[in-house]
């Protein structure tokens, strides 16, 4: 009696690629990193292409190719666990099914399908209708390259003054982003949005970030004149009286073309890792403060930086699991300035002040 066939990424694969013709090729470039994106509609193709308008490269070879295919919703042979939501939250979003030479993930609100390992990307289903998805995936291509040099992983936004660089964490709802494009004003350059990749070398600790623009919330298009073109003027006209609170609250979300709004050439993936500022401040706190703060003696803000590397990081399976424990993150932190923000969430002058110690 002959033995069921275990599914294999390549596997899995393969009936798509004899399917669907992926001619339009975009090529990419993330600090070095080449990635090839290969897809098979015009339409997704063209939207991709502007999207990633900051990070494209001249033909040469990649070290990463992603194929992006637009179509109905797929099933595969798998069998799913269910990825549990965050603390907090209660709707389950994702699923996924490990393989002998990878994983899949399937994002059940959308139907997407995400096959990956041993070097075949695969982005499956309705693209078109969800291209935040694919961008996701692309970069985290580029996450898991540098979590496997030794990385670790942050969660946080970053930006930059002349080649040295500022992460911005905070626990959920600080706005990190926000602040992050209130310093954009003061002439710093943009790294990352919302995740960060902490490697060091004999040279010091250096921050890579990820090619994804910021995802901005009504009240932070309306308290920051540089991102004025982001929204619509009718949406401008509903949001602009209503109360403080609610407006912050609002579940609607603009994406902020660094270039649009801030000038050409602002988008850098990469500086060396001055500092680290946690935001662990309120609405209504009081003077804002920043302190210095010895990260081994405050682990109770490690949390607000620390980030899991998720369903779409796989090791390999010659890979050895990397150590992402709290006692690497302290020590990968140990010679860099950690600065905690408390008080009243006043963006214009954390702004002022971090930029001060970036420059400085």
């Amino acid at each position: 009696m002959s033995q069921p066939t275990v599914p294999t990424v390549r596997g899995l694969v393969a009936p798509f690629l004899e399917r669907f013709d992926c001619p339009h090729l975009l090529r990419l470039d993330f600090g070095g990193f080449g990635v090839d994106v290969r897809v098979n509609d015009e339409r997704l193709a063209a939207w991709l292409a502007d999207y990633f308008r900051d990070f494209h490269r001249a033909p040469g070879p990649a070290h990463c190719e992603v194929l992006a295919v637009e179509c109905d919703p797929q099933t595969l042979p798998v069998t799913y666990s269910v990825k549990e939501p965050e603390p907090g939250k209660t709707k389950i979003k994702e699923e996924w099914a490990d393989l002998v030479d990878g994983r899949v993930v399937r994002k059940r609100l959308t139907g997407m399908l995400f096959l990956f390992g041993q070097g075949c990307n695969l982005a499956l289903g309705p693209c078109l209708d969800n291209p935040n998805q694919v961008v996701n995936f692309i970069n985290n291509r580029f996450i898991e390259h540098k979590l496997n040099q030794g990385c670790l992983l942050g969660h946080a936004a970053a930006v930059a003054w002349d080649g040295e660089g500022l992460a911005l964490a905070g626990f959920s709802g600080m706005g990190k982003s926000t602040l992050a494009l209130h310093m954009m004003n003061l002439g710093l350059d943009f790294v990352s949005n919302d995740r960060v990749m902490l490697g060091r070398d004999s040279g010091g600790l250096t921050m890579y970030g990820v090619a994804k623009m910021p995802r901005v919330n009504p009240g932070t298009v309306l308290h920051n004149t540089s991102l004025a073109g982001v929204m619509p003027d009718a949406d401008r006209a509903a949001f602009k009286d209503l109360p403080i609170e609610e407006l912050w609250s609002l579940e609607h979300k603009y994406d902020a073309f660094i270039d649009e709004c801030f000038g050409p050439g602002r988008f850098q993936l990469e500086a060396r890792m001055k500092g680290l500022a946690i935001l662990n401040w309120k609405r209504g706190g009081g003077e804002l403060k920043v302190a210095r703060v010895d990260i081994a003696q405050r682990r109770d803000l490690l949390p607000a930086f620390m980030k899991s590397t998720g369903l779409f990081y796989d090791t390999g399976a010659d890979m050895p699991i990397p150590d992402f424990s709290e006692d690497a993150y302290v020590e990968a932190l140990g010679g860099c300035t950690v600065l905690e923000v408390t008080g009243g969430a006043d963006f214009e002058t954390a702004a002022r002040e971090l930029t001060k110690f970036l420059k400085g």
